[in-house]
């Protein structure tokens, strides 16, 4: 019988990957610890794509496995990370994927590469011109089998609550508007292992390296995570150990839409050294004006907040919000199910069809907030009361469901979706429109 059920699932046949990831420093250090470790074994080849010189449209590309390095220097028409995913990085996998003698792709990305982009581009973007190859995306040829994140321990919760950007750091051109919040945070929130690199030497460590742990734990449940010293400390063994004790349910390089479960894996729901997740529901929409307002409460204290706005001056469309340290993002994200033309509605994703049914409103249909906020310094109920305090009156909600013409004239700072103009709407999958820190005034 085990036999017979064997048969039932094809074995995959495509070359793993392991994708690395720190940002610059200690985590950077690591990065380059663990790729050389992994590079050691027969069958592994290295990948690393330096983007220092970026700016200029050159990238050092460096190929390596335990016996041989080679390298190259690309010149690309637009310098930007975009172009290095197609032209270059995904071209190369599939080349490699087809050796029999490559058993495992390591990617050492450059912290200008930020690994949830990448992954999404192995499975979606169509690749063409490669010889002997039908065109389509990489995927088809490599998988994700682990996101391994390093960072530093003792400055890694500064940065991912700080409101700094890349270029005032002296990471990135003045045009990349990313902070280093949204970098720190994006690249733990992705992960499916951690190396936590360097220990404090103050007399508080343990209570530091506590409530680091606490963020992690509620931050990537369920990943394992290595306290290490110092990069030296990372050996082979630890790293096997700690990507075979990746759980079988990790994302493994799956880029999650905005309407999957907010909450991932089996976080505590309790508080610890005052790090906390806050969950905030509401069968109402949001005044935005007033939403605007309140956010200034998710600038201070908050790792991250993420999740669904219903906002009363766009009732087709569903919001989404994602924020890291003292940096905002809004942007649309598709209409509500209740909005959507009868075909459209029966193309929509059966397990959102499904959740949102068991919380159908005869007047609104799914619509509804649904936000989860990770605090480590702020009080979720002073939280809690902002948000409540933004969310429409009865008398408003009344003019919701029977003069929406009315509500459509009021204030609204969300009313307009941008995307940076480095960014690809359709490999991100939605424009977003970037709030400024540290009190959400609009750009």
């Amino acid at each position: 019988m085990a036999a017979a059920d064997s048969t039932l699932v094809p074995p995959d046949r495509r070359t793993p990957v392991v994708v690395l990831a720190g940002f610059a420093g200690l985590a950077a250090a690591g990065v380059d610890r663990a790729a050389a470790m992994l590079g050691m074994a027969v069958g592994t080849v290295v990948v690393r794509h330096d983007l220092t010189q970026l700016r200029e449209g050159i990238v050092h590309r460096t190929v390596r496995t335990a016996t041989r390095e080679t390298s190259a220097v690309l010149e690309l028409a637009h310098g930007c990370v975009s172009c290095t995913l197609r032209m270059d990085l995904l071209p190369l996998l599939c080349t490699l994927a087809r050796r029999e003698s490559v058993d495992r792709i390591v990617l050492a990305l450059d912290p200008a590469f930020e690994a949830e982009a990448v992954c999404q581009a192995i499975e979606h973007v169509v690749i063409t011109g490669v010889h002997g190859r039908v065109d389509g995306p990489a995927g088809r040829d490599v998988r994700v089998d682990a996101v391994l994140t390093c960072l530093d321990a003792a400055v890694w919760l500064a940065d991912a609550t700080g409101d700094e950007t890349l270029a005032e750091r002296g990471l990135a051109a003045a045009e990349d508007d990313r902070t280093v919040a949204q970098v720190a945070v994006g690249q733990v929130d992705f992960a499916d292992a951690v190396i936590a690199l360097g220990a404090a030497a103050a007399a508080d460590a343990a209570v530091e390296r506590g409530k680091l742990a606490a963020v992690l734990a509620r931050l990537v449940p369920g990943a394992p995570v290595a306290w290490v010293d110092e990069p030296g400390s990372v050996t082979p063994a630890l790293i096997e150990s700690l990507l075979a004790r990746v759980p079988a349910d990790s994302r493994r390089g799956r880029v999650f839409d905005a309407h999957a479960p907010l909450l991932r894996g089996r976080p505590p729901l309790t508080s610890d050294y005052g790090v906390e997740l806050v969950e905030f529901a509401a069968a109402r929409p949001f005044h935005p004006a007033r939403l605007h307002e309140a956010l200034d409460v998710l600038f201070d204290g908050v790792v991250t907040a993420r999740g669904r706005l219903w906002l009363a001056t766009q009732p087709d469309e569903v919001v989404w919000l994602e924020s890291a340290g003292g940096g905002l993002r809004v942007g649309g994200a598709g209409p509500w199910l209740a909005a959507m033309p009868e075909a459209e509605l029966a193309e929509a994703d059966p397990e959102r069809r499904a959740m949102a049914a068991l919380r159908w409103d005869e007047r609104f249909g799914d619509r509804d907030v649904s936000l989860s906020i990770l605090v480590h310094d702020a009080d979720p109920a002073q939280i809690r009361e902002a948000l409540h305090w933004a969310l429409v009156e009865d008398d408003e909600l009344r003019l919701v469901e029977r003069a929406p013409e009315r509500v459509a004239r009021w204030e609204d700072p969300f009313g307009e979706w941008h995307a940076d103009p480095c960014a690809s709407e359709e490999e991100s999958g939605q424009p977003v429109q970037d709030l400024k820190t540290p009190r959400g005034e609009a750009k």
